[in-house]
C-alpha cells in the first residue's frame, strides 16, 4: 500500500515508524540512496511533538515524510492504519511538508531479526527497534522509486 503522490525532488527523506508512545525516525542520505536510524521519539504531547517534528525539518533539511502503514497479510488497512492516516496528516500541518503513506508489513519482524543476528541484548534491541523498522521502511521506500539506484564504493559524490 502506497501514497502515490509525487515526491519533492530536493531534500532528505524521513521515515516514520508510528507509535502511540514512541515514534522510530529514521533519515536518509541527500542522494535519497541510504535510509539510518535516526533516533526513537517518545511522544510527551501534541505541542512539544510539534516542536521536535518542527526541529527534525530545520536540522536535517526534511522534504518530504513516510509514514509507514501498518496493513493486514492481505492488503486491507488496519485500525492502526488509520491511527498512522492522522498522525501524517497532522504531522503535515505541524511542519508543512509533504507526507506519503507506506507499506511497513514485517519491517518490526525484520528489525527484531537483524538485531538479533547482530547479538544485541534484549534491552539493546528494544531501545533500537523502532528507528531500525523505520529505516527498513524507509530503504523499501526510496528503492522503490522510479530512477534509484545503490550508490556504488567508488561514488564520492
Amino acid at each position: 500500500m502506497t501514497d502515490q503522490r509525487k515526491p519533492p525532488l530536493l531534500g532528505r527523506v524521513a521515515g516514520i515508524d508510528f507509535g502511540t508512545r514512541r515514534i522510530g525516525i529514521a533519515v536518509s542520505d541527500a542522494r535519497r540512496r541510504i535510509a539510518s536510524p535516526y533516533e526513537n521519539y517518545t511522544r510527551v504531547g501534541p505541542a512539544q511533538d510539534a516542536r521536535r517534528f518542527q526541529r527534525l525539518v530545520a536540522e536535517e533539511q526534511i522534504a518530504l515524510f513516510v509514514v509507514g502503514l501498518p496493513v493486514h497479510l492481505d492488503g486491507r488497512e488496519s485500525e492502526q492504519s488509520q491511527g498512522a492516516r492522522r498522525f501524517g496528516q497532522w504531522l503535515q500541518e505541524v511542519t508543512g511538508v509533504a507526507v506519503a503513506f507506506f507499506d511497513e508489513r514485517f519491517t518490526t519482524s525484520q528489525a527484531e531479526e537483524a538485531m538479533r543476528e547482530a547479538r544485541l541484548t534484549r534491552k539493546g534491541r528494544k531501545k533500537r527497534r523502532d528507528m531500525v523498522a523505520a529505516q527498513m521502511m524507509l530503504q523499501a521506500y526510496l528503492e522503490a522509486q522510479p530512477g534509484w539506484k545503490p550508490q556504488s564504493l567508488d561514488d564520492t559524490g
